[in-house]
C-alpha cells in the first residue's frame, strides 16, 4: 500500500446528500478527500436543491441526476435517510452511480440507503449502533466495526467514524504516507472528554436518554425500511 502510485486522472468522489442529512457524515470525509492529490469531491442533491442539515444550509450543489459516473460513491446517513430511500429519483441515482464506482461507501445510516438500493446483499456492513439491526432486511451482514471493508464496499459506523473511514480509503486511493500526512494536517488525534461513545461504555442514564429519543422514530423507520426491503425483493424477482 505504501508504494501505491498517485492517480494521474482526477478521481470523482460523489457525496449524494438529502434533507436532514447529518452534516458531519459527509463533511468529515469531505475534509479528508479534499486534501488528496488529484481528487475532485462533488456534493450533490436531487435537482441540485439546497439541503438543510441540522440547521446548516448547503447550497451551490451539483444536480445528482446530471452526474454521469463516479470513482467513489460516499452515501452519508442522517434522520432523513428513510425519506431519501423513499425518493425514487434519489435511490435510482444511487443504483446508477454504483455501477461505475470503484468503491461504494457510506457513513452511519448511509449503509441503510446502500442496502435499500440492493448493494449490500451478502456483504458485511457497518452502521450507527442504534440502527444496525435493520441491515439484515436488505441481506446485509451487520458488523460492529468502526470501519468495515468487504471487497469494494467500505462502510463507516456512526457519524465520527466517517473520518476514520475516509483516512482508510485515502490510503487505498494513494498511499499510507499521504493518508497519514492528512491525518496529521487535520490533527486528528481523538481524545474525547467522556468515555461514552458506544452503548457499552455509556452509563445507563445516558444510554436511556438516547434510546428514548430513538424510540419515538423507530416504529415508523422500521415500517419504511420493511417496505423498502419488500420493494427491493419484488424488483429482484422481476429482473430474474
Amino acid at each position: 500500500m505504501s508504494n501505491r502510485l498517485i492517480p494521474t486522472d482526477p478521481l470523482n468522489i460523489v457525496f449524494p446528500i438529502y434533507p436532514e442529512v447529518t452534516h458531519l457524515d459527509f463533511t468529515g470525509p469531505h475534509q479528508v478527500f479534499a486534501r488528496l492529490p488529484n481528487v475532485k469531491p462533488i456534493v450533490a442533491s436531487v435537482e441540485g436543491k439546497p439541503v438543510n442539515a441540522d440547521g446548516l444550509i448547503f447550497s451551490g450543489l451539483s444536480s445528482l441526476e446530471e452526474i454521469e459516473r463516479c470513482d467513489v460513491l460516499c452515501v452519508p446517513g442522517g434522520f432523513g435517510c428513510v425519506a431519501a430511500i423513499e425518493d425514487p429519483t434519489y435511490l435510482s441515482a444511487i443504483r446508477r452511480l454504483a455501477l461505475s464506482a470503484r468503491y461504494i461507501t457510506s457513513v452511519c445510516t448511509g449503509s441503510l440507503i446502500l442496502g435499500a438500493a440492493g448493494l449490500l446483499k451478502g456483504r458485511r456492513s457497518a452502521c450507527h449502533w442504534a440502527w444496525r439491526e435493520f441491515l439484515p432486511l436488505f441481506g446485509a451482514i451487520p458488523d460492529e466495526g468502526r470501519v468495515v471493508s468487504d471487497g469494494n464496499i467500505i462502510t463507516g459506523g456512526g457519524v465520527t467514524a466517517g473520518i476514520d473511514f475516509a483516512l482508510t480509503l485515502a490510503a487505498e486511493l494513494t498511499n499510507l504516507t499521504i493518508a497519514q500526512s492528512i491525518q496529521l494536517g487535520i490533527e486528528y488525534a481523538p481524545a474525547p472528554p467522556f468515555d461514552c461513545g458506544t452503548p457499552d461504555r455509556a452509563s445507563k442514564e445516558v444510554l436511556n436518554q438516547v434510546l428514548a429519543r430513538n424510540v419515538k422514530i423507530a416504529p415508523n423507520r422500521r415500517a419504511a425500511l420493511e417496505r423498502a426491503a419488500a420493494e427491493l425483493g419484488q424488483m429482484t424477482q422481476t429482473t430474474h
